[in-house]
């Protein structure tokens, strides 16, 4: 019997890792094993004081080690695939492959002007009450013009109130953050970066230009009708799970090589 895939797969700043994850676990069936871990930020009541991306790495490290896995395949959305980039750089010796499902952040270095900007919005809705932070921030991640999706009924669940205090954590663990790009650029396994033709362009499409220069090894999907909150591992789990698929056979082939 083949060994089953070894996958880790970090959600973002929102859905916890379960719901976030559902749809593509159940299209990459049994012959994946999946460890889909909720980020470090949401572990406690509050985000851990002085919070940085130093503690999502640690709990990379944590899942593997519970899970038997020596070398894994890593995928991460949002502000996971931010961490996956963190861990990329830091334990590149541990990974087959990289999946990036719109990462939130690839360090502050090399941002155009129109990168900037968005990143000066996202700060600016970072200061706003909980309650105008949240849509404000969904705007902010979407395409001009397109409608964010609606709210589910209900009322909101008792995760989301970890949320606004997670998000500004986080944002405020990229100010400050560096990202090792000259590890990055010695990264020989292979990337794959998922982007939605609807998502801001001026945060997304320019961090996959970026990192397009950085990695060796670099894949490029743009699923045109989706955005940052209709992210394909979720509403195209079957097209997702095959793309990880072929990345995942292509990090086998790498490995062998090398």
């Amino acid at each position: 019997m083949a060994a089953r895939t070894q996958v880790i797969l970090l959600p973002g700043a929102v859905l916890p890792a379960d719901l976030a994850y559902g749809a593509l676990l159940k299209a990459l069936g049994d012959e994946v094993s999946a460890v889909a871990k909720d980020l470090e930020i949401y572990a406690g009541e509050k985000p851990p004081p002085n919070y940085a991306l130093d503690v999502e790495i640690e709990g990379i490290l944590r899942a593997a080690e519970t899970s038997g896995f020596d070398h894994f395949h890593l995928v991460g959305y949002s502000g996971g695939g931010a961490a996956s980039l963190a861990f990329a750089a830091k334990h590149p010796e541990r990974l087959r492959s990289l999946a990036l499902l719109e990462p939130a952040w690839a360090g502050n270095e090399g941002l155009d002007p129109a990168e900037q900007a968005a990143w000066r919005e996202y700060e600016r809705i970072m200061t706003l009450p909980p309650e105008e932070m949240m849509p404000a921030f969904v705007h902010a991640n979407l395409a001009p013009g397109v409608e964010p999706p609606p709210p589910p009924p209900g009322p909101p669940p008792p995760w989301m109130a970890k949320r606004p205090a997670g998000l500004n954590a986080l944002t405020r663990a990229f100010q400050v953050g560096a990202l090792d790009l000259d590890a990055l650029r010695g990264f020989r396994a292979p990337v794959y970066f998922a982007l939605g033709g609807l998502s801001n362009p001026d945060h997304y499409a320019k961090i996959a230009e970026r990192l397009a220069d950085v990695f060796p090894d670099f894949t490029l999907e743009v699923f045109e009708e989706r955005h940052h909150f209709e992210p394909p591992h979720r509403v195209e789990p079957e097209r997702l799970a095959s793309s990880l698929r072929d990345l995942w056979a292509r990090a086998e082939t790498v490995s062998v090589a090398g």
